[in-house]
């Protein structure tokens, strides 16, 4: 028997989504609900077990009174039967579901005309979903920045990757640098941890430094017990991987670029007991206020919120690092991007202790190098904040006149998601794809935007540079899409 892939069984959440709610926007009562998913029945045990083996993962924590099993043909129970099993066990509404590729002509007319003798049970046919996308053939999760500058890419000016230019600085290489000489000692993160929990005013026990956030994603996906894990989109695309790979059925809310991107935390399913957003959002740069996301908080509900790029907002308004008050709140931060420290990976998880315990025991021991843990010191001391604030400061002033040049271009169709608070910009470009095609021959790499789920081939983000690197490519932007 094959375990029901997550893509499949997302599909089927959705279509009873679809069907019972009119998609993620609008919450139903599930207790109330029974499902009879339907397969085609085979004469092999193992076929008709991976149906069963479905049922019960959509069954288990999704709040549905129960999910039955039945077949088309070849195997037993068929659909009247099925339905009689749901009545016999009180059930007074019932979706007929179909597996992926199952026709509706025979079991749409068993299931009416069990319904017509049965006025007391509703019973609702939810058609089969779409066969679920295969990997490679949707968003390509695990496609970052960094790969639009891979090769040749050191010919291009890259606008791809979010890293700060100039990083990381001098005082923080010779820190780092100055490390090297104790590493044939195992490392030690009892100073480093301290000091970001100083430095967010939170106990030690909150805190657990990571690998870069990358790797807080993996702890994450594999550590908590959750059942219907949600990611809000479009966003840093690595939570989902994540959680996919570790075997969860993910799902999805997506915002709309008509909305601005903004979240309205009622578009979360009620039942999602681990939302992901980030915040600012990579890529379309949106800063939620903490006043929303605190909403999406409950007991019994993981909310995690990445904040790799919130140093790069002056002030760090709106970040929940540092509250202790908020249930389930899990917060991840990176000192990878403001710091030009990628190659070194290291950032950190603010979250309960119960939390921090659960991620610790899923590491390997040893899991920060000694000069990411001197890196992460220093970063995080008063030389380093101050430099971190002066940074974002600078950052959103080159940020105001990059999006003042691409606006200039508004009649040739280019807009900006916005108001834009991040390091980066997320841009509309009618004919995307070949516009970043020919940025490239003229020497600038940008991030392609069809890669996050929600968005399509007309989006690119774009990183916040210096002032003459932004006017430079907007004059080149401009060539393109005059040529």
């Amino acid at each position: 028997m094959h375990t029901p892939p997550p893509a499949l069984l997302a599909a089927l959440e959705q279509r009873l989504d679809d069907v019972l709610g009119g998609g993620v926007r609008t919450p139903y009562d599930r207790a109330g609900v029974t499902v009879l998913l339907v397969g085609a029945g085979s004469a092999d045990p193992a076929v008709n077990a991976e149906l069963v083996a479905a049922a019960r993962l959509l069954w288990e924590g999704s709040g549905y009174a129960g999910v039955e099993t039945a077949f088309v043909s070849g195997a037993a129970p068929d659909v009247p039967s099925g339905l009689d099993r749901c009545a016999a066990l009180g059930a007074r509404r019932v979706v007929v579901l179909a597996w992926p590729g199952l026709p509706s002509e025979r079991w749409a007319a068993q299931a009416e005309g069990w319904a017509a003798a049965h006025p007391e049970v509703s019973v609702e046919r939810a058609a089969a979903p779409q066969e679920p996308v295969a990997v490679g053939d949707g968003p390509d999760l695990r496609h970052h920045g960094d790969a639009e500058v891979r090769d040749d890419g050191e010919k291009l000016t890259d606008l791809a990757v979010n890293v700060r230019t100039g990083t990381p600085p001098r005082w923080l290489r010779e820190r780092v640098m100055g490390s090297v000489e104790g590493l044939a000692a195992y490392p030690d993160g009892r100073t480093a941890r301290a000091a970001v929990a100083a430095h967010h005013g939170v106990p030690v026990e909150r805190v657990l430094l990571t690998a870069g956030a990358a790797e807080a994603f993996v702890l994450l996906a594999r550590s908590l017990r959750v059942r219907r894990p949600v990611v809000v989109h479009p966003q840093f695309t690595e939570p989902e991987a994540a959680l996919a790979d570790a075997g969860h059925a993910v799902g999805r809310v997506l915002l709309r670029a008509e909305d601005g991107f903004r979240l309205d935390p009622a578009l979360v399913p009620p039942d999602a007991d681990l939302v992901v957003v980030g915040n600012p959002t990579n890529p379309t740069s949106v800063l939620h206020p903490a006043d929303v996301l605190t909403r999406l908080a409950r007991p019994g509900r993981f909310l995690v919120v990445d904040e790799a790029f919130m140093d790069a907002v002056p002030g760090e308004r709106e970040s929940l690092a540092g509250r202790t008050d908020v249930p389930g709140l899990v917060v991840l931060r990176s000192l990878t991007k403001t710091w030009g420290l990628a190659g070194l990976r290291i950032g950190y998880v603010l979250a309960s202790p119960e939390v921090v315990a659960a991620l610790e025991g899923a590491q390997p021991l040893w899991p920060v190098s000694s000069p990411a843990l001197v890196a992460a010191q220093a970063c995080v001391s008063e030389r380093g904040a101050a430099e971190a604030a002066a940074a974002a400061v600078s950052v959103a002033g080159d940020r105001e006149h990059l999006v003042g040049l691409l606006r200039e271009l508004a009649g040739a169709g280019v807009s900006v998601a916005g108001p834009a608070e991040g390091p980066f910009v997320l841009v509309r470009i009618p004919g995307g794809r070949l516009v970043r095609e020919r940025l490239r021959g003229v020497g600038f790499a940008v991030r392609r935007g069809d890669t996050f789920p929600g968005l399509g081939q007309d989006w690119v983000r774009v990183a916040v540079r210096d002032r003459e690197t932004s006017a430079r490519f907007v004059a080149a932007l401009a060539g393109v899409l005059a040529g």
